[in-house]
């Protein structure tokens, strides 16, 4: 009898009822979901902040397999997994050979320098807030001609390289950039080898944005910003060939598809 009501408590239709998820469920993309104050919720081996009101965001990986597993336990200990299935893409892959291969391998004197700096990235990705800025609901930063997508990747001289990591914005030097949502400033930094200026929004429950390549910033670290505040103006610092934006997000220390939520889902949110 005491199994009996054991099994009921953990598969209570109540508390499944209490668990919702917002938002196109593929690869790359990004979801809002809530569960009952005071639950745990873990996703594809993630432990996810939760806010005191049950309001927790999912990502999904680039490269996440057909499907993952939702895990909320509620406060009283009742438990439900939800196996989410997940839309695959299709992701343009570029093959390049014949390359020099000092343009396809940095020298070690340069790659030292590059791993020294993307711990600046690493620690402001760290930073949690349960603030949710997100729920301003997000905007496309500027205004241009979108001239790279999220997830590309190139394999040069038969060397797969790290899909890229946001949106290309294309756009003239001086151009506007705005937060594209309510936020913190987790990160500003000058003249980064790679990302030249550049500027990172946490915007809570461990989703951030971030703006480089930048020809001038505008805020300073711990700014609050709202929505559509000018935060910087777009350049080609750090290693650029041409004026644009590179806007990108990060959930949970992952790369996410801006593109997916600057103006599809969160906005009505």
């Amino acid at each position: 009898m005491i199994r009996l009501l054991l099994l009921l408590l953990l598969t209570s239709p109540a508390f499944a009822a209490d668990i919702t998820l917002a938002g196109k469920i593929e690869q790359g993309g990004l979801l809002i979901g809530t569960a009952p104050p005071g639950s745990k919720v873990a996703f594809a081996k993630h432990e996810i902040p939760v806010g005191p009101d049950g309001r927790f965001i999912v990502g999904i990986d680039r490269d996440a397999g057909e499907a993952a597993d939702l895990i909320v336990t509620g406060p009283d200990g009742a438990r439900e997994v939800k196996k989410i299935t997940i839309a695959k893409r299709d992701w343009q892959i570029d093959r390049v050979d014949g390359l020099q291969q000092e343009l396809v391998t940095p020298d070690p004197e340069l790659l030292k320098k590059i791993l020294a700096e993307n711990k600046f990235w690493a620690a402001a990705r760290k930073q949690v807030e349960l603030t949710p800025g997100f729920a301003s609901g997000f905007i496309i930063p500027t205004e241009g001609r979108l001239s790279g997508h999220f997830g590309r990747q190139r394999i040069l001289n038969g060397e797969p390289r790290a899909p890229h990591s946001g949106m290309d914005i294309a756009a003239k030097t001086g151009t506007p950039v705005h937060a594209a949502a309510d936020g913190i400033i987790s990160m500003k930094k000058d003249m980064l080898i790679m990302t030249g200026n550049s500027v990172m929004i946490n915007h809570g429950y461990g989703l951030q944005t971030f703006y480089i390549h930048l020809s001038k910033i505008n805020v300073a670290d711990g700014q609050h910003v709202k929505q559509g505040d000018v935060i910087g103006e777009v350049g080609m610092t750090g290693r650029a060939t041409g004026p644009h934006l590179h806007f990108g997000a990060t959930w949970v220390d992952q790369r996410r598809d801006p593109d997916k939520f600057a103006h599809v889902w969160l906005g009505g949110y």
